[in-house]
């Protein structure tokens, strides 16, 4: 008599010969047939590309055999996205990675797409229906805006889970959505739009209120060229940085050059105003108010709505990003070929009430708020979203305050799904003074594969290449406290509450 574990075994053996018997070659993906799809296929031989260091991993210079599939993509008469599918040829994980991009960028980075092959991902990426960096392919393109706001996306992932399919003779058994900036906002996008798309999803300093950031950049702007006294030069971001540790610093337990809450930080630059004039080492009256500018909530004057958080103190040596000498690129942007469709726009004449309201409709195809994550949740999606306390180009209470309205429309039980991630010292997506090398994805697959949900993840501070403080990331609205004793370098000496 066969036993039942001799019969799962046969199962088992039969399985993988008709897995096999269905997966296709390489070449033969050039003839898959896709709705709206065209598709090139490549095979690279082993040894056959070299790559530069990838986003936040160290990446083989050399990367192993794999498929290379091309793809375009039309939803609709004026689409054109691109997009590619890297297979491994061996030693897949029978998992698939989508890779985000960053601010209006139509571009498919090979190393990005070379991280997630060296993991053993089927890696994906989309250039979301555009080439370069501006956003003047928006101009009077109404479906290119739609394909970059949140269409680019689903449509890629749709079609990569097709080509894996194909190529293996077997569906993804998992899918993450991996992203920064831009490329959280999509992610959020996917939560709230596609939520069958991934069952993990990683959203990095979303730029989920992307109309709100824009404004933000104006309302700086403004505030920094009012006048030619109104400019902070650079060289005096520093001083005004050190001024905020020196009132803030050690607030949090520890003293080492790092606000773990800002928020929790009431510094007003008004304490490095000059006796007279403008000196290098104080501010003068009209700094002291840009200074506030740049710290304080953007409102609608009329409605006294919110159009955008400030930024936050420990901050400053990132400033360049929106007080600098122009308008932030993305803002301009964003009203130029967006809102007014105008590339001869001027952020001075902008009015935030009018002008702040014609940005609405923009809105419904770019900013990713929705707080209402059910259906993503009742499939039993993951999402991780991380975002530092120094970001200068999206202000970090946006994160906290999209957490905070997705609890208010969920309740806690959103915690058995979704968790937030404020990184102390952190600047845009990674760098800064804080500890800001981390493992995003392992601490997603930990918790979606094996149902450990993060609730503290380690992180690093590098320096010379080599870390010199690690420190513990906790699960908003927690903080790594420090327990008393120990070096302040080591993470084993904080505790999460």
């Amino acid at each position: 008599m066969i036993s039942v574990r001799t019969i799962l075994c046969l199962q088992i053996f039969f399985a993988l010969i008709a897995n096999a018997a269905n997966a296709a070659t390489c070449d033969s993906l050039a003839s898959l047939t896709l709705t709206n799809t065209s598709i090139t296929a490549v095979a690279v031989p082993e040894g056959g590309l070299t790559l530069p260091t990838g986003r936040g991993t160290a990446v083989t210079p050399v990367v192993p055999a794999f498929c290379r599939v091309t793809a375009r993509l039309r939803p609709s008469n004026d689409s054109d996205i691109k997009m590619e599918v890297w297979l491994p040829a061996s030693g897949w994980n029978g998992k698939l990675e989508a890779n985000g991009n960053g601010g209006w960028s139509g571009s498919i980075s090979t190393s990005t797409l070379a991280a997630g092959l060296l993991r053993g991902y089927a890696s994906a990426m989309t250039d979301l229906g555009h080439e370069g960096s501006s956003a003047s392919f928006a101009l009077d393109h109404p479906e290119k805006l739609i394909d970059f706001g949140y269409r680019a996306a689903h449509e890629m992932t749709v079609a990569a889970k097709a080509i894996v399919t194909s190529y293996y003779g077997r569906a993804p058994k998992l899918s993450y959505w991996n992203g920064c900036s831009a490329g959280g906002r999509t992610a959020l996008m996917e939560a709230q739009r596609y939520p069958a798309d991934f069952d993990g999803i990683i959203a990095g300093a979303p730029g989920l209120n992307w109309t709100g950031r824009a404004t933000q950049s104006v309302w700086i702007a403004q505030a920094a060229h009012k006048d030619e006294a109104s400019y902070i030069p650079p060289a005096k971001y520093g001083l005004i940085h050190d001024a905020v540790l020196q009132a803030c610093d050690a607030r949090d337990g520890v003293k080492d050059g790092i606000l773990e809450d800002p928020t929790k930080c009431d510094f007003d630059p008004k304490v490095l105003l000059c006796a007279a004039g403008d000196e290098s080492k104080c501010l003068s009256a009209a700094q002291v108010e840009t200074a506030r500018a740049i710290y304080s909530t953007v409102i609608n004057p009329r409605t006294k709505q919110i159009l955008s958080p400030g930024s936050e103190r420990g901050s400053e040596l990132g400033w360049a990003t929106m007080a600098g000498p122009q308008l932030f690129g993305i803002g301009s942007d964003m009203f130029k070929f967006v809102v007014f469709r105008n590339p001869a726009w001027d952020y001075k004449t902008f009015d935030f009430d009018a002008d702040a309201a014609r940005t609405a409709e923009s809105a419904k195809i770019l900013n990713a708020m929705d707080p209402d994550l059910k259906a993503f949740t009742a499939r039993r999606g993951k999402l991780i979203q991380y975002h530092g306390w120094n970001d200068p180009q999206i202000a970090p209470g946006n994160s906290t305050a999209y957490y905070k309205a997705v609890l208010q429309t969920m309740g806690a039980k959103v915690e058995a799904s979704y968790r937030l991630f404020m990184v102390p010292g952190m600047g845009h997506c990674n760098g800064g003074e804080g500890a800001s090398t981390f493992d995003m994805l392992s601490a997603l697959e930990e918790w979606v594969e094996a149902g450990k949900a993060p609730v503290r993840i380690e992180a690093s501070r590098i320096r010379n290449g080599k870390p010199d403080r690690t420190r513990p990331l906790c699960s908003y609205p927690q903080l790594a406290t420090y327990k008393g004793t120990g070096s302040i370098d080591d993470s084993a000496n904080f505790v999460c509450k």
